[in-house]
């Protein structure tokens, strides 16, 4: 918010917030505080626009406060409370991104962000926003494309296979301990020397029963074993997470992270836009599917130091949920992908309500930042107000005040210059975004989606052989040498009783035949109940209610 100097209790001059003064219009400031942070956002080359300067109670539609395109790899947060205007930020810097060529991935929580793909709605409100800080506003929708976790709601199907996520991040889906973690990271070893692609749900659930089998448990005998508590506790949670409906989200055709690198024929960076107001009920399993998009275009990237201009720009919508219960591996794993993946042109903002949300390794990784109001009304806010203006670098404002002032669509901004250092701490007014604020009709959604070409390569489900067909057509041959076995020794006793006793005794009715005796003997009946084998139990759970969900 802007400031203005107010006698403070100790005979000192205070900054104060605009809100306590009306918010008028000014030019650039000639001198003093204001003119130094203006002059701190002249920017030579090219830049995105994020508003205008407050100060002394005023806009300052000539001070605009700016971020270098080439810093976006250098990863940024924003942050504030419940509606103040962070969406809307993520729009603004979308836009802009996709205007200078950038691609970008937006992850769309509430599903209010599906309107950046139309032209924005003139008004009364946008024009006197547009006017303060002066911008020159015009309706423009944006190249987008919709994507949706594994088909459910809207989009384009976004599918992973269980060997491509991983046990680090399948273990925090699936909330294993770190022992379970190991054990987990043990079978997907075991899996990957046998050959036994790991593509969804029920080729783990079903390597998993096959290591704690009779006949499976010498496999891992030699590396440290699978404890059938950990066996159990680990088919537990998948057979969990599957009934929750988490199985369509792990298959083929398995979704390929470079298709969101694409421009669109006019030059403008496409938007993927991922859907995910269907599985906001399930935060975990959407930001660690995130994490994995991240995770995987940081392996298939070549590195390019500073580039001109970022490859894509990625935004984690509420980004504590990253965070939340996570293990020791996975922070380590998050802070390492973060701090690398800027070498790969690849810039990381994280959104979320306040800066102790993320941690503090990761933070020290964030370069830019826009922060909008905070609140104070309990000890507990006041503690993360304080906290989070230590953060910010020496300033003229009072960020205390300042912060707990801010109207919505009103941030305090500090990002890198080109050089690399920090900028100036200043109030700014943000720009209204030129596409719609809010979501786009839900007819007009669904025939964007099924327009698109990724549509035909990714909408339809394969289900090819892997690990389970693998180790079912196993089971199913073992099974009948069994009983090939069984019938040969029946075979072999019923001609050697022949041979003891001679040539047999005229029979009143006719002798059962080779395949009746097998059926009737004692070796075959047991076979029989042994079909029961864990592996069978699991074939019979995929037919009553746990397979992953078909679509």
């Amino acid at each position: 918010m802007s400031v203005s100097e107010q006698p403070s209790a100790t005979g000192g001059a205070q900054p104060a917030p605009a809100s306590q003064a009306p918010a008028a219009q000014a030019a650039a400031p000639a001198a003093g505080p204001a003119a130094e942070i203006a002059a701190g956002y002249a920017f030579d080359g090219p830049a995105l626009d994020l508003g205008a300067l407050l100060w002394d109670g005023a806009c300052h539609p000539d001070a605009p406060v700016r971020i270098p395109l080439p810093v976006l790899n250098r990863h940024g947060l924003v942050a504030g409370a419940t509606g103040t205007g962070k969406t809307k930020t993520l729009q603004l810097i979308a836009e802009q991104l996709s205007g200078h060529g950038v691609p970008v991935f937006l992850a769309d929580i509430k599903g209010d962000v599906s309107g950046i793909s139309a032209p924005g709605e003139n008004g009364e409100r946008v024009g006197q926003r547009a006017a303060e800080v002066g911008q020159e506003w015009r309706a423009t929708g944006f190249p987008c494309e919709f994507y949706g976790l594994g088909g459910l709601g809207p989009g384009i199907p976004v599918r992973a296979t269980v060997t491509s996520f991983g046990p680090v991040l399948l273990s925090k889906v699936l909330r294993l301990n770190r022992t379970q973690e190991q054990s987990l990271g043990l079978i997907f070893h075991y899996a990957d020397a046998k050959g036994l692609e790991l593509v969804d749900l029920k080729d783990l659930r079903a390597v998993v029963a096959f290591l704690v089998s009779d006949t499976g448990k010498a496999e891992l005998k030699g590396i440290g074993g699978l404890s059938t508590v950990t066996a159990g506790v680990i088919l537990r949670a998948i057979t969990a997470f599957e009934q929750e409906g988490a199985g369509g989200f792990f298959g083929e055709p398995e979704f390929d992270t470079s298709e969101f690198l694409r421009t669109a024929a006019d030059g403008r960076g496409t938007v993927s836009v991922l859907e995910l107001p269907a599985v906001q009920d399930k935060p975990q399993l959407f930001s660690t599917f995130l994490m994995w998009m991240l995770a995987d275009l940081f392996h298939d990237l070549p590195e390019v130091g500073d580039p001109e201009k970022p490859k894509l720009v990625f935004f984690f919508d509420e980004a504590h949920l990253l965070f939340k219960g996570a293990s020791k591996a996975f922070l380590e794993s998050i802070t390492q992908t973060v701090r690398l993946i800027r070498s790969k042109g690849v810039g990381v903002f994280l959104v979320t309500q306040t800066p102790k949300d993320v941690p503090a390794d990761v933070l020290a990784q964030l370069g830019n930042r826009v922060q909008h109001a905070l609140r104070a009304f309990t000890p507990d806010d006041a503690k993360a107000l304080k906290a989070t203006v230590r953060t910010f670098p020496k300033s003229p404002y009072d960020l205390e005040e300042v912060l707990t002032g801010l109207g919505t669509g009103e941030a305090v901004v500090t990002v890198l210059s080109e050089k690399g250092a920090p900028t100036p701490v200043a109030a700014t007014r943000l720009r209204a975004p030129e596409s719609l604020m809010g979501p786009v009709d839900a007819a007009a959604l669904d025939a964007a989606v099924k327009a698109s070409p990724l549509y035909g390569r990714y909408a339809e489900a394969v289900d090819r052989e892997s690990a389970y067909e693998k180790l079912t057509a196993e089971q199913k041959a073992a099974e009948a040498a069994a009983l090939e076995a069984a019938a040969a020794q029946e075979a072999e006793k019923a001609a050697k009783g022949a041979e003891k006793n001679g040539a047999r005794a005229p029979r009143e009715k006719e002798e059962p035949s080779l395949a009746e005796q097998v059926v009737g003997s004692g070796i075959f009946k047991s076979l029989a109940r042994s079909i029961g084998t864990q592996l069978g139990r699991e074939i019979s759970r995929s037919v009553f209610g746990t397979a992953r969900r078909r679509r």
